[in-house]
C-alpha cells in the first residue's frame, strides 16, 4: 500500500513530530495536521517552534525550521481506534526507527500518546522518556487534535520547545534563542 502522506525528512533535522497516523482531514488535503480543530499549527507558532503561523498545505516549509513530520502508520487514515492495531506492530516501529537513525534529528516528538506507547511499548506519560534512538532524544507529547480536547496540557508543548532551544543554543554556542532562526534556509 502506498502511503497516505510522505514523510517530510532530512538531514541537520532538530525535531521530527511523529503522529499515529494521518487523520481523515489530513489524508483528504494531503497535508498533515489539515483539521481546522487541530492545534498543531497553532502550538508551533505560540512556542516559538516557527516564527510564523504556517497553515498546514505548508507542511513542506517546516524544513526552514528544522522540523520534520511522520506517523507511525503510513498506510492508513484515521482516528488512533480506527486504525487496525495490527499496523501499530513491529513493521511500524522498525520502519520508524530506521527513519530516525537515517536522519538522527536530536528530538523524536509523538504528537500522540497512542503513537508513543505504542512505538515504546508500555504505558507512558508526556513528557521525556529514558529511551534514545542512537542520540535522539523521545518526547511524547499531548495530541493536537481537536478530539483530544479533554487531555490538552499546552504547558508540556512549551517544555519541550525551550528544550529544543536549549539544545540549539549548546549546538550553536550562543545563549538562549528566543525562536528558530532558520526561515528561508534548507534543512
Amino acid at each position: 500500500m502506498p502511503d497516505v502522506l510522505d514523510d517530510l525528512l532530512g538531514e541537520s533535522l532538530q525535531v521530527v513530530f511523529c503522529g499515529t497516523a494521518a487523520g481523515t482531514a489530513s489524508a483528504k488535503a494531503g497535508a498533515y495536521y489539515a483539521h481546522q480543530q487541530n492545534k498543531f499549527w497553532t502550538i508551533l507558532h505560540e512556542t516559538r517552534l516557527t516564527a510564523e503561523l504556517l497553515q498546514p498545505q505548508q507542511y513542506r516549509d517546516l524544513l526552514n525550521y528544522r522540523i520534520g513530520l511522520t506517523d507511525l502508520v503510513k498506510t492508513h487514515f484515521g482516528m488512533d481506534h480506527q486504525i487496525p492495531l495490527s499496523r501499530l506492530g513491529e513493521v511500524s516501529r522498525t520502519r520508524l526507527r530506521a527513519s530516525i537513525l537515517a536522519c538522527r534529528p536530536r528530538f523524536l516528538a509523538f504528537t500522540s500518546k497512542t503513537a508513543g506507547q505504542r512505538f515504546l511499548g508500555d504505558k507512558r506519560d508526556y513528557g521525556e522518556q529514558i529511551e534514545l534512538i542512537a542520540d535522539t532524544r523521545i518526547w511524547i507529547l499531548p495530541s493536537t487534535s481537536g478530539a483530544a480536547n479533554g487531555a490538552w496540557r499546552s504547558e508540556i508543548w512549551h517544555e519541550f520547545a525551550e528544550r529544543v532551544r536549549s539544545a540549539l543554543s549548546a549546538e550553536m554556542g550562543t545563549g538562549q534563542m528566543s525562536s528558530f532562526p532558520f526561515k528561508g534556509t534548507r534543512a
